[in-house]
């Protein structure tokens, strides 16, 4: 790595990986997978702690629930992105049942620290687990106790495309004059972490697009994008509702959105389908619980959930944020069934990018 991007020192040497005709190179994770052995040893040891919870779920029915404080546990720290989604419906579920709900962190490992939790609480129905795709990523690279079919999804909250940007000056002026500097040589783009969202979303893209890419990780979506503005990257891969402020006021450029059609407040930059590059990639936040809670009881979280979801507080905030409250509100089984999809998808991405042996 050159002296322009000292401040991201990769623990290991950078790898070199390619996927479908498009080149990429990275730093690779230290985060060891948990064997097997290591997954079961986990399992049983929440056994004990089970109990109680497990009684709770059987004791409590969908007419009676909740019957004791519900939870909400998050992966992520406090005033971020995750925190505040769940505070912008938490406060009009609170008004709508009879027991407290409250955020609980459960940080660390990738989200391998909630999955934890979520093994030893068991399907207790009053401990609702936010997600994001980095729950996915964990349980894809054998770094969870955890396996897909242990989440039941409840609720999805939104569902935000990603876009391309560069700077409000570059050079590059549009998307073609990016797939052009591209295959010319392999451009930097900043990423917030590797094996992350925009590392995976920059590997698909990269394979449809036939280009060159080198990912330099920042930490964090915010550090991705100062870097970028400061010139040390030449593109990103940002959240609309994180980079539409700083789009529609010139620092940045967007080129294309990484989604199947084009979106409602970016109506003049196209979509990399139009190109032949069908590679979608969203951050998505929503909701979950335990495998095995009774169908009935997810029903009636559902049903909590969706309903604080339909307030004006909440659709106002997805509007701020870019996005249509009527396409990323979603129930149980459009989201179950999503989030089941993306693990696969960010399983095979993985492997491309050598970073799981499953």
């Amino acid at each position: 790595m050159d002296q322009g991007h000292a401040p991201c020192r990769p623990p290991r040497p950078p790898a070199r990986c390619s996927r479908g005709g498009g080149n990429f190179t990275m730093e690779m994770s230290t985060f060891a997978p948990l064997g097997r052995h290591a997954r079961r040893l986990t399992a049983v040891a929440a056994v004990t702690a089970l109990a109680p919870v497990a009684a709770l779920a059987q004791d409590c029915t969908p007419d009676e629930w909740p019957c004791d404080t519900v939870e909400v546990v998050s992966h992520s720290s406090a005033g971020g992105g995750t925190d505040t989604t769940i505070r912008m419906w938490m406060e009009e579920a609170r008004d709508n049942l009879d027991e407290d709900i409250r955020v609980v962190y459960k940080q660390g490992g990738g989200a391998r620290s909630a999955h934890e939790y979520l093994v030893s609480r068991g399907p207790d129905g009053h401990t609702i687990f936010a997600l994001t795709q980095t729950h996915l990523y964990t349980i894809a690279r054998g770094n969870s106790p955890v396996e897909i079919d242990q989440l039941q999804g409840v609720a999805r909250a939104m569902d935000d495309p990603s876009v391309i940007v560069v700077r409000g000056d570059s050079d590059i002026a549009d998307y073609d004059a990016l797939i052009a500097a591209s295959q010319d040589q392999a451009l930097t783009w900043g990423v917030a972490q590797v094996g992350g969202t925009e590392h995976i979303g920059i590997s698909r893209w990269a394979g449809a697009a036939d280009a060159e890419v080198r990912v330099v990780p920042f930490g964090g979506g915010g550090d991705m994008i100062t870097s970028l503005r400061s010139g040390a990257v030449d593109a990103a891969l940002a959240n609309i509702s994180e980079a539409l402020p700083q789009i529609q006021e010139g620092d940045l450029r967007a080129l294309a959105v990484l989604y199947p059609e084009r979106v409602g407040d970016l109506p003049d930059v196209p979509s990399t389908f139009e190109s032949g590059h069908d590679v979608a990639v969203t951050t998505t936040r929503g909701y979950f619980v335990h495998g095995d809670t009774p169908p009935e009881l997810v029903e009636k979280i559902e049903a909590t959930i969706l309903e604080a979801m339909a307030s004006e507080r909440f659709h106002e905030y997805l509007r701020s944020s870019g996005l249509d409250p009527e396409k990323n509100i979603a129930g149980a089984a459009e989201w179950d069934e999503q989030l089941k999809a993306e693990y696969e998808v960010s399983l095979e991405a993985l492997r491309a990018l050598d970073m799981t042996d499953r």
